[in-house]
């Protein structure tokens, strides 16, 4: 299922695409798209039987209606730094041994095609397409990767938006760099682990202003999903609703020659990982 939240910040209403590519209403069956319904197998059984069944979910007209973030009250929000080989060739850094992990607040989601905000005092904004997986079932000590992606609900394109003198040259965190308002659109489907049947032959494209500057695949990962998963749940408890953005392929603007061309009020970002949906976003000073 490819599921999704619609209408204004704060007041989305779920919604469903189905088949067909028509956007359906699901107000009537379940509250919301968040944890609590991603570990409600009864709950999604019921969204699946009401999608299958016609004339049962209203139909929305999507003209002029916004996309939110497809997630509801997201618990955390785990990033994994340095997570492919060709990102990693091209900032000079070493492979990582283990996965680099930083948080960015739920506060920073927006939807896919909301404005990004330039920090005040910003010289180095960057891009970062990603794919973010969505956890379904509590995660704590697992095993194995298959065991990792077994908690696996789902799937969505993110865009891990970076300060990169906030994140590297301003000491302490990187998380510094990570943080700032609306530095992690998502969106704008969820869609459901059973229909992406390998999430490591995803490929992955950002442009800036119509130029196309990531072209990479999830095949590229060091740490794979299940990895990750696994990995992520001997440091910490994941719950239903949290997100893990899983690394960035080459292409950021931090790994190109100088002049390095970073983001700046005006400029348009478009993304995309296969199968998961599109993104765009105009930029503009905080």
């Amino acid at each position: 299922m490819k599921l999704l939240r619609v209408g204004t910040a704060g007041a989305e209403r779920p919604a469903l695409l189905d088949r067909d590519g028509t956007l359906r209403d699901l107000s009537g069956i379940i509250p919301d798209i968040d944890g609590e319904l991603l570990a409600d197998a009864s709950a999604l059984a019921r969204v699946r039987t009401a999608a299958d069944t016609p004339g049962v979910l209203p139909a929305l007209d999507p003209a002029g209606l916004r996309v939110g973030p497809p997630l509801g009250r997201i618990g955390k929000i785990v990033c994994i730094g340095l997570n492919y080989h060709d990102h990693a060739t091209e900032t000079g850094a070493a492979v990582p041994v283990e996965p680099i992990l930083f948080f960015k607040a739920p506060d920073t989601v927006v939807g896919p095609e909301d404005t990004v905000l330039v920090p005040r005092g910003s010289r180095k904004t960057d891009w970062e397409v990603e794919l973010a997986v969505v956890i379904g079932r509590t995660a704590r000590y697992l095993a194995s990767a298959e065991e990792g992606l077994a908690h696996v609900a789902g799937y969505a394109t993110a865009h891990d938006v970076s300060e990169r003198e906030f994140q590297i040259e301003r000491g302490g965190t990187w998380d510094k760099g990570k943080n700032c308002e609306t530095f992690n659109p998502l969106g704008p489907w969820l869609v459901t682990a059973d229909e992406v049947p390998d999430p490591q032959a995803l490929p992955l494209r950002l442009w800036v202003n119509g130029e196309l500057k990531q072209n990479g695949s999830t095949a590229d990962q060091i740490f794979p999903v299940g990895e990750v998963v696994r990995y992520l749940s001997h440091f910490m408890t994941l719950y239903p609703g949290d997100v893990i953005n899983t690394g960035t392929p080459a292409g950021v603007a931090m790994g190109q020659p100088e002049p390095k061309p970073y983001l700046k009020a005006g400029d348009v970002v478009e993304l995309e990982v296969e199968g998961l949906g599109r993104q765009r976003q105009e930029l503009k000073d905080a």
